[in-house]
């Protein structure tokens, strides 16, 4: 029947939990649909609030942002709530904290604060202000997913979050003992971690980051603070040691150093750091100790069978071979990798720490305008002649002698290749796609035996 509102006829619990999928700003805006809608917004079992969905200019801000949360918590307060997630990252709100652990004692699995980032004078210097949770946090027994925003974090004396499956710990202020070990440790069914570490810290913080766990299944540092990466503290170490860890990405530097420990399950690695913190700065090949570092660290990710690496881990890993060996990753059998083309004569040897990969996946970064010697890719590494049967090239510009010696010393040195993908970034061109094929012809006899895919990046 034409006009008729079938989505009312639903029962409530089947709408609270479609609205509860929504921002609350829009779950609100239903209250004016009919007089059953108006208000339903207030059964539903979360808020998703955001600072920003308040009028900037009300000076008493803070009082209407909690008034309305209140007024939520109050309407139907013996009920269970599933979900709170609040952005209030605009200035301090006196007794936030309190409305947390509220909802806590409520039953909710999810808990996503973004905190003031607020700063205060103190003898003319001035300090961040950070929002320390309430100490019913460390023992919900319902949470699955914690996920903090420039919070402080004091010592409860006992942690116990059994069904604490995701934390996202981000620019956090551990006062006193507490420490990030601490809390996982009391999280034994933890599967997935995301830490952003606080780079402000004064120099009386414990420079280790202990991450011990046996559930834990993926490890990420995400990029965060860019060319503004830089530590006050001198020497910061993380520690990873978790026997279940299957996935770890390091997307920047925020320690000075990284000890892995029993990473026997690890299946995918992904590497974006230069194994120093500063953003502008990058390690002495000369210092021992710092070679010995990375040594440890790469012969500790050595099981992997999947591995990412960015254009910046290349050339440390270039700067670290003048000194020292990468170590054999015997399990891995695909790579991806980003190459600045004036490293491109670090390839072979590069690919000899990979004797059973299979699959390469090689962006190249190429810099026309910086000089470089003549490409001679000579040595042929062992994956080559056994394992080596896919390779897709990307990031070429043009169909010149340098990109055509890269493409020829795949099809002329590897002996089960199957398939080769040439990748062209979307640029003009003079050389057809038959052009291509036509000259790696005349370069090889094997790329007869091998499909050849010329593309676009």
């Amino acid at each position: 029947m034409p006009g008729f509102d079938r989505i009312s006829e639903l029962p409530e619990s089947l709408l609270t939990q479609i609205l509860l999928c929504l921002p609350t700003k829009d779950s609100v805006k239903t209250s004016v649909l009919s007089t059953r809608w108006k208000n339903l917004w207030l059964n539903v079992p979360g808020l998703d609030l955001n600072y920003r969905n308040f009028p900037k200019e009300d000076e008493e801000y803070e009082e209407v942002f909690i008034n309305f949360i209140d007024r939520f918590l109050e309407f139907n307060p013996e009920s269970r709530l599933q979900k709170f997630k609040v952005d209030y990252s605009r200035r301090e709100i006196v007794g936030f904290k309190d409305r947390i652990g509220t909802v806590i004692n409520r039953g909710i699995r999810l808990l996503d604060a973004v905190s003031s980032t607020e700063y205060r004078e103190d003898d003319g210097i001035m300090y961040p202000y950070f929002e320390f949770m309430p100490l019913n946090l460390f023992t919900s027994k319902t949470l699955v997913s914690l996920k903090l925003s420039c919070s402080g974090l004091r010592d409860p004396g006992f942690v116990s979050m059994p069904c604490l499956k995701v934390m996202f710990l981000q620019e956090i202020r551990w006062s006193g003992t507490m420490h990030l070990e601490k809390l996982v440790s009391g999280c034994p069914v933890l599967e997935e971690l995301t830490l952003v570490r606080y780079l402000d810290e004064d120099e009386l913080v414990v420079a280790l980051t202990r991450v011990r766990s046996r559930s834990l299944k993926t490890f990420y540092v995400p990029l965060a603070y860019g060319s503004y990466c830089r530590s006050r503290v001198p020497d910061t170490v993380l520690e990873i040691d978790a026997p279940g860890l299957e996935n770890m990405t390091l997307k920047e530097d925020h320690f000075e150093k990284i000890v892995v420990k029993n990473l026997t399950s690890l299946f995918m690695i992904d590497l974006d750091i230069k194994f120093v913190v500063n953003y502008d700065s990058s390690f002495d090949p000369e210092d021992l100790s710092k070679t010995n570092e990375i040594l440890d660290f790469l012969t500790g990710i050595s099981r992997a069978r999947h591995m990412i690496i960015s254009k910046k881990t290349v050339k440390a890993l270039d700067r670290y071979s003048k000194v020292g060996s990468i170590p054999k990753f015997n399990n891995l059998s695909r790579l991806q990798a980003v190459f600045p083309s004036p490293l491109l004569p670090f390839l072979p040897a590069f690919l000899e720490s990979f004797p059973n990969m299979k699959i390469l996946i090689l962006k190249i970064d190429f810099a026309k305008d910086d000089e470089m010697e003549e490409l001679n890719l000579v040595n042929v590494p062992r994956c080559f002649i056994s394992t080596l049967e896919c390779v897709e090239i990307k990031g070429l510009f043009e169909w010149e002698e340098e990109e055509m010696k890269i493409a020829s010393y795949f099809l002329e040195n590897s002996a089960v290749l199957k398939k080769l993908t040439l990748c062209f970034i979307d640029y003009p061109r003079y050389a057809s796609n038959s052009d291509v094929y036509e000259d790696l012809n005349k370069l090889t006899k094997r790329s007869r035996r091998c499909q050849i895919i010329v593309d676009d990046d």
